[in-house]
């Protein structure tokens, strides 16, 4: 069974919507070493549709001289969760639906290999809550930026997770591995 490898930069004080404070840490190699890590057992992805119609256009343009990562996002099959999408462009790309548990458990069933979900905040909260989230890999920028979303909402319900791993990066960003307590 596929295993659900989330990744999301967040700032110190939780914020993981619209991430441009990312760039005044650069995209280092031993940052990119990081996420390619966990990545590497992924061979399928999945993504709430916000983050599917951000980096549709964003990878679809690029090769690997661009960027290393291209062909895993070009090529790996994706799978997009949403109720409103009617056609995805991107190639290999097919919209399963609105967010369903079971078809979730459906699709790990389904796939070789493990699927790996970028930013979808939404997506990745219904993964929490419905315990289909295998691990949880948090890139802890330092700056607090005050307000935006947090997958960890004020208010939300409390959460248990095991520390799988640690490690400072040459950027001043930490790496946090959780998996379900």
């Amino acid at each position: 069974m596929a295993r659900i490898k989330v990744h999301e930069f967040t700032t110190l004080d939780g914020v993981i919507g619209a991430p441009m404070w990312t760039m005044d840490y650069g995209f280092t190699d031993e940052l990119g070493a990081e996420i390619g890590g966990f990545m590497s057992s992924c061979t399928a992805i999945l993504l709430g549709r916000t983050t599917f119609e951000e980096f549709a256009p964003a990878w679809s343009g690029r090769t690997a001289e661009d960027d290393p990562g291209a062909p895993f996002f070009n090529e790996s099959p994706k799978y997009v969760v949403s109720g409103t999408l009617q056609t995805a462009d991107w190639n290999n790309s097919t919209i399963i639906g609105k967010y369903d548990p079971e078809t979730i458990r459906d699709l790990k069933a389904r796939v070789d290999g493990d699927l790996y979900v970028s930013g979808s905040g939404t997506l990745v909260k219904a993964l929490l809550d419905d315990g289909l989230l295998d691990e949880l890999h948090l890139f802890v920028y330092p700056v607090a930026v005050g307000e935006g979303p947090r997958l960890f909402p004020e208010g939300g319900p409390r959460r248990a997770l095991a520390l799988a791993g640690s490690r400072g990066l040459d950027n001043g960003v930490v790496h946090l591995t959780y998996t379900p307590a």
